[in-house]
C-alpha cells in the first residue's frame, strides 16, 4: 500500500495554537485581527473553561446533536417529497420533469445556503447562523464547529456521526415520505417537516457558540479590556462580498484538493439522489412494487451508511489513531484521514454495475437492493472521510469556505441529476444508464489514493492556510 510521505513543520505548533484557529480579515469576525488584547494568554485559553476543547461531554454532545438535527432535518426535506411525483403529475396535469421539480429545486438551495452560512459565520460567530431558521447553512459550518470543539485525534465520532445524518435523510425520507403520500396525500409531508423543524429548534436553543475569535472578543470585553473599534460598515460588506462570499467558489476553481474533492464527492452524491427517480422505476416497473414497498426499498441506502459509519469508525481505530503516537503534539498528516475513502471508492462503481445488470424480472429483487447498499456503503466511506481531511487540511477562516464550497458542487450538480434521471433510464436502459454512472465512479476512483500520496505537496504550494506537516 502507498504511504503518506511527511515533512517536518515549518513551524512547531503546539495546542495552543490549535485551539485558537487564525484568521485572515483584519477587524471582522476574528480575535487577533480585532486586535483584542485578551486577558487570557495563549497558554490560559488552552486550559480556560471558555475554550470549546475544555467543555464537559455534555456541552459538546449538545453541539453534536444541534448538528445533527439540523442535518438531518434539511436531508429528510429533500427525499420525503419524492414518492409524491405522479401524485403531482395527475393533480397539477404537468409531465415528468415538471413533477420533479420541487426536489431539485429544494436541493439547489441547499448548495446556495451554505455558500452564504458558511462565510458569514466566520464573520457573526456559528450560533447566530445556526439560529437562522434556515437550516441549510449548517450543512457548511459544521466542519467548523467540530474542528473547534473537538481536537483532531476526537474529531473522527462526532464527525461520523454528523455526516452519517445527512445520508439518513435521503433514506428514511422516502419511506416516511411514501407511506404518508399514500395514506394522508402529499400535503402532510410538509406538515410532517415543519414538526421536524420546530425539533430542531428546540434542540439548537440549548447550544452555544464555539467560534473561537468570537469567544475570546466576549471574554476581553467580560474582563473589561478595551476593543478596538469596529470597522466601518462599508468596509465589512466589502470584505464580506469579495473575499468571505466568493472564497468557496475561488477555491472550488483554483485549489486542486479542493476542486477534486467536490468533483468526486458531487458526482457520487448526484448519483445518490438519482435513486429518488431511479427506484420507483426500477422496482415498480420491474418488479410491480407498490409505492409503500419501494419506498422500504431505500432503507437499504441507511443500512450501507450505516455499515459505512462503521468502516469509517474501524479505520480511525486501527489505522488512523495508532499513529498519533509518531507525530509531535498529536498533529497527524491529514492524509491518513483518506483510509476510508480509498476504501470505499472501490465499492461505487462495484454497486452501480451491480444495479444495473441484476435488475431483472428474472433475478430476486433482493441483488439490486443489496448493489444499492453497497453503493450507499462506499459512498458515505467517501463523503466523511474527503471531509475530515479537508477539516483537517486547512485552518482558520478556510475551513468553513472549503465545506461552503464542496457544499455548493455536491447540491448543485445533486439537483440537476434527477431532472433527466428518468429519461436516461428509459433511453438507455437500466443496465446501460447505470453503467454510465458506474463508468464516472471508476474514472474518479483514483481521486483519495493519488491526495494520499501526494496531499503533502499540494498543501505546500496551496493559495490559502493549510497544515503544515
Amino acid at each position: 500500500m502507498a504511504t503518506v510521505e511527511t515533512s517536518q513543520p515549518k513551524n512547531q505548533q503546539n495546542e495552543a495554537d490549535d485551539a485558537s484557529p487564525s484568521t485572515t480579515a483584519p477587524g471582522v469576525g476574528t480575535g487577533d485581527d480585532e486586535k483584542v488584547q485578551s486577558p487570557v494568554s495563549n497558554e490560559d485559553w488552552e486550559y480556560s473553561s471558555q475554550n470549546p476543547y475544555n467543555w464537559s461531554t455534555q456541552s459538546k454532545v449538545l453541539q453534536v446533536l444541534m448538528m445533527a438535527s439540523a442535518a438531518f432535518t434539511t436531508s429528510v426535506g429533500v427525499s420525503i417529497l419524492s414518492p409524491a411525483h405522479i401524485q403531482f403529475m395527475e393533480e397539477f396535469g404537468v409531465g415528468s420533469t415538471v413533477a420533479i421539480l420541487p426536489l431539485s429545486l429544494y436541493v439547489f438551495a441547499l448548495g446556495l445556503g451554505p455558500v452564504v452560512g458558511g462565510p458569514l459565520s466566520e464573520t457573526v460567530g456559528r450560533y447566530p447562523v445556526y439560529l437562522g431558521f434556515c437550516f441549510a447553512p449548517s450543512l457548511a459550518i459544521a466542519g467548523g464547529t467540530i474542528n473547534e470543539t473537538f481536537k483532531p485525534v476526537k474529531r473522527a465520532l462526532p464527525s461520523t456521526i454528523f455526516i452519517l445524518t445527512p445520508f439518513l435523510g435521503p433514506g428514511l425520507g422516502p419511506v416516511i415520505g411514501s407511506f404518508i403520500v399514500n395514506r394522508k396525500g402529499w400535503r402532510w409531508t410538509q406538515w410532517t417537516m415543519i414538526f421536524f423543524g420546530i425539533l430542531t429548534i428546540i434542540i439548537s436553543l440549548f447550544a452555544k457558540e464555539t467560534f473561537h475569535p468570537a469567544i475570546k472578543r466576549r471574554v476581553a470585553s467580560q474582563f473589561g479590556r478595551a476593543l478596538s473599534e469596529s470597522p466601518p460598515l462599508a468596509f465589512k460588506l466589502r470584505f464580506f462580498m469579495t473575499i468571505a462570499l466568493f472564497r468557496p467558489i475561488q477555491m472550488l476553481l483554483s485549489d486542486p484538493i479542493v476542486a477534486f474533492i467536490c468533483l468526486y464527492v458531487a458526482c457520487q452524491f448526484a448519483t445518490l439522489f438519482s435513486f429518488f427517480a431511479a427506484v420507483p422505476l426500477v422496482f415498480q416497473g420491474v418488479y410491480g412494487f407498490g409505492i409503500e414497498d419501494s419506498g422500504l426499498v431505500f432503507l437499504s441506502i441507511v443500512v450501507g451508511c450505516l455499515l459505512g459509519a462503521l468502516t469509517v469508525l474501524i479505520c480511525d481505530v486501527l489505522l488512523y489513531r495508532p499513529r498519533v503516537a509518531g507525530f509531535p503534539g498529536g498533529h497527524i498528516p491529514p492524509e491518513y484521514r483518506l483510509f476510508p475513502a480509498m476504501i470505499g471508492s472501490i465499492g461505487l462503481p462495484t454497486g452501480l454495475f451491480w444495479l444495473g445488470w441484476t435488475a431483472r424480472a428474472n433475478i430476486s429483487w433482493t441483488n439490486p437492493v443489496v448493489a444499492i447498499m453497497i453503493f450507499a456503503w462506499g459512498n458515505l466511506c467517501v463523503f466523511v472521510s474527503t471531509t475530515q481531511y479537508i477539516v483537517d487540511t486547512y485552518h482558520g477562516l478556510t475551513v468553513a469556505s472549503a465545506m461552503s464550497a464542496n457544499s455548493l458542487a455536491r447540491y448543485g450538480l445533486a439537483a440537476a441529476f434527477p431532472l433527466f434521471t428518468i429519461q436516461m433510464y428509459t433511453k438507455l436502459g437500466i443496465g446501460w444508464a447505470s453503467s454510465l454512472l458506474g463508468f464516472i465512479a471508476v474514472a474518479l476512483l483514483p481521486v483519495p489514493w493519488l491526495f494520499f500520496v501526494s496531499g503533502h505537496k499540494l498543501r505546500r504550494v496551496s493559495r490559502f492556510e493549510t497544515a503544515d506537516i
